[in-house]
């Protein structure tokens, strides 16, 4: 797979995981009653996951650029 195989699938995946990840949110939180009941809490976990998740390979993409 060359690089603008992985560039093309890399613009095609992200946006669809994007996708399914909030389609996921509002299912949970139709669905799930102490999901509504903690709004507050829920939607700082739901923020958190992608944040915590992005931090952590900006932070190895880093480490391994300046080795």
């Amino acid at each position: 797979m060359d690089s603008n195989d992985k560039f093309a699938l890399l613009v095609i995946a992200i946006p669809l995981v994007g996708l399914l990840y909030c389609g996921m949110g509002v299912a949970v939180m139709i669905s799930s009653l102490t999901v509504r009941e903690h709004p507050v809490i829920s939607g700082a976990i739901f923020i958190l996951i992608p944040f915590t998740l992005a931090a952590s390979i900006w932070i190895r993409a880093s480490a391994k650029a300046y080795k």
